[in-house]
Parts: structure tokens; sequence; C-alpha cells
């Protein structure tokens, strides 16, 4: 099938390249020219605005953004309604806040697909997991291309209507936050308790068939293989916050209590005032597993 896929970013160019490798035709735009002429040379069709690239797109268009959440995506929206229809359909691939989500849906000409991505730059060679809400034609329509940025058939689904696919991914985003702060903690305690350990060798240990075996578990044994079990000089500064904020104040709309998840996201807040004190090892910890799975960089001291 023939896609256009906007922003061409670290995910992006995922999503273009797992595209191309199936066999679908993508027509790809940036603002940063040269990442157009990266995918072109890979073998998708450069677009010299988001206008064109629409023109270029058959009388159904599929349109897979992956901009920036916020005014990125409304400001792509704005630029692409003019050339849509109700037979066409958008996916946002970003991470979206549901509730714009709801309202993106509601005022595009296009049938508007909210799509949850998880799995990281790691997601070039395994495939996203893709959370995805909106209409159910919408999402049938699209599913070879699903299939192709997945992990396959079993790594995606509808979840329901429009804002459900954001709205999964923001809570996944809340577990991710406890899941990390928890590793960190008793990490931290292996660090500064009773034995000198090698935690690279305890991670390694409790990933091979362990209870607690998972990615983010590969992950920290990772960073203790690069860093250290002392992590070295990795800061007590850990970035992000606002899918963890959004799924914290959904809780309290919903009266639904989140202990673990609110105490991540204040221990995530409070890293940052720190200085340059070496603070928390659990979260310094957490400041690596970042760079881990997402190439976010790592604050440093």
């Amino acid at each position: 099938m023939q896609l256009g896929v906007i922003g061409l970013g670290q995910m992006g160019q995922i999503v273009v390249d797992r595209l191309l490798a199936v066999g679908h035709d993508v027509v790809a735009f940036d603002i940063d020219e040269e990442a157009v002429a990266s995918v072109a040379e890979a073998g998708a069709t450069p677009a010299e605005s988001i206008p064109s690239l629409a023109d270029e797109l058959g009388s159904e268009k599929r349109i897979w953004l992956m901009v920036p959440a916020g005014d990125p995506v409304d400001a792509a929206l704005d630029e692409l309604d003019p050339h849509l229809t109700d037979e066409d359909v958008v996916i946002d691939g970003g991470n979206s806040h549901f509730e714009a989500s709801v309202r993106r849906a509601e005022s595009t000409s296009a049938a508007y697909l909210d799509c949850g991505t998880s799995g990281g730059p790691a997601g070039a060679e395994l495939g996203f997991s893709l959370m995805i809400g909106g209409p159910e034609w919408a999402y049938e329509a699209c599913e070879p291309a699903f299939d192709a940025v997945a992990t396959g058939p079993t790594g995606h689904d509808r979840m329901g209507p429009s804002g459900s696919g954001h709205y999964v991914k923001m809570v996944h985003n809340g577990v991710e936050y406890a899941l990390m702060q928890a590793y960190g903690e008793g990490f931290e305690l292996l660090q500064e308790g009773r034995y000198d350990l090698d935690l690279e060798a305890v991670a390694r240990i409790w990933n091979n068939g362990a209870v607690i075996r998972s990615w983010l578990l590969e992950l920290c044994e990772e960073a203790f293989r690069e860093e250290g079990s002392d992590l070295g000089d990795v800061a007590d500064h850990v970035a992000g916050g606002s899918t963890g904020t959004w799924t914290v104040q959904e809780a309290l709309a919903q009266e639904v209590p989140l202990p673990l998840i609110y105490a991540a996201l204040a221990e995530r807040f409070d890293s940052r005032s720190t200085g340059d004190d070496p603070g928390r090892f659990s979260r310094r910890l957490a400041n690596r597993l970042r760079y881990g799975f997402g190439r976010h960089e790592v604050h440093r001291h």
C-alpha cells in the first residue's frame, strides 16, 4: 500500500524503513531536508511540503504523523485538512494527550487514528508495540502498515474509539515510571548494602528465568556494563514526566489510587533539585534507563 509519512526524526525514520522493507510505497516529508534526502536514498519518494505530499498520494490517502506532540500536530493537520476527505486516514503516532486526540478526531476531515507507540529506537530491529484508537474501518484499512511497523500482527490492536490508543499509551508510561523506580530502589539497596556486588551480574542472573525479568532489566544490565556498578558520572536527574503527570491527573479525575506511579513521578521531579549532589542511586539508574530505551540524553555530573 502507499502511505505518506510526515516527521522523519528518529522514530519517523524507523517507520519509513520498516514500511519500505516489506514493499510499501512511502512518500515522506520533514522540515529537515537532510532527513528527507536520507529516506529518499532508502527508496521513499521525497515531498517538498505537506500539500505536495498529499498531492502525491492517491484518492484514498493514508498518512502517518510522527511529529512532536502538541502544536506541531495541529500545524500539520491545518496544512493537511484542505486535501483530506472522509475516505482518508490520518495516524498520529506521537505521544499526544488522549483528549487532544479526541478533539482532533472530531475536527479533522479524515478518519483519525491515535496510535500509542512503544519500543523506542530498538523498534528499528524488533518493531513497535502499537495501541490504536479510532474508527474500526480505518484501523482495518491500515493493518498492512501496522503489521510492518509493529512487531507483527500480534504487536498492534485497536483499543477502542478515538482517544483510547493514546489513553492506553499514557497509562503504559505511568507503569513504566513505577517499574523503573522499583528496579532503581532494588539496585540502590544492593549497591549500598552488605556485599560488594557486581550489579551487571545480578541483572544478568535475574534476567535468566527470574520472576522479575524484563527488557527494562536487560537495560539495567547494559547500564552497569557500560557505566560500572557505581554508574560512574551518571547524574541524579531524571528528565521527562508529561505522560506520567497525565496518568496521575486522570487517576485523580477517576478517583483511582496510583500510589506507586505517583511516588515514581514525585521522585522524578525531586531529582531536578539535587544540584551537584550525588543524589539517589535509584534516580541515577532511571536517568540511564531512559537512554537505553529512548536514546534520551544522559545527564552527567
